[in-house]
């Protein structure tokens, strides 16, 4: 089977963490190769760039820094571990990719989508997510779940994004819904509204339906 790029998206609180390790669980309990990894992140320099990105004093960064910041992480990231893996035929398991960068820099700070879509072409060479799993969730109920997981696991320096207000949120959400419309063979809606069983079940039953084309 060929390298198979799936990624993970929602706003904070939405359950990526959990549901991409189960999946991932899946996937492995099926034999399948599997490589786990994360935006902003996924490798030495893309782990310091987040440090940046996600520290609550970095309040005053400006979005167009913040997006350029997310772009470098992002060539790294695909250099170093995405590109790799795809090459050794593995499933990619991501924790956020170009999706965020539109909802979050554009919809959510208002940037150009325009400018942020050629910016991700030419950092990713057109790589696309072959599926993006959304989980959508209304922002009061994310960012309160996400605060309270900052304070229980001692995340609070990584917090800037939940510090943000509820409208911001709001944005981000309805720009991630505005994608899927456009997009909805790769972008698949999942209601992270219920137990974390009842969306696993839906997620795994979207991502085997979508691997038995490709084999």
């Amino acid at each position: 089977m060929p390298g198979v790029f799936i990624t993970f998206e929602g706003i904070e609180g939405s359950g990526k963490s959990t549901q991409i390790s189960r999946l991932l669980q899946h996937l492995t309990n099926s034999g399948r190769p599997v490589t786990l990894t994360r935006e902003p992140g996924g490798t030495p320099i893309g782990d310091q760039i987040r440090t940046i990105l996600l520290n609550p004093a970095n309040r005053m960064l400006d979005p167009g820094a913040e997006l350029l910041l997310y772009a470098a992480s992002r060539a790294q990231h695909l250099r170093d571990v995405i590109l790799p893996a795809l090459d050794a035929e593995r499933i990619v398991l991501c924790d956020r990719f170009s999706d965020a960068t539109l909802a979050y820099q554009g919809y959510g700070r208002g940037l150009s989508v325009a400018t942020i879509r050629e910016l991700d072409r030419i950092v990713t060479a057109g790589l696309r997510p072959r599926l993006t799993v959304l989980l959508d969730l209304a922002p009061e109920t994310g960012v309160r779940r996400a605060r309270g997981r900052n304070t229980s696991q001692g995340l609070d320096g990584e917090a800037r994004f939940e510090n943000e207000d509820l409208a911001f949120h709001d944005r981000v959400r309805n720009g991630y819904l505005e994608l899927a419309k456009q997009e909805p063979e790769r972008i698949r809606v999942v209601n992270a509204a219920r137990t974390p069983e009842e969306i696993q079940d839906d997620i795994r039953k979207i991502v085997d339906g979508v691997l038995r084309t490709v084999n």
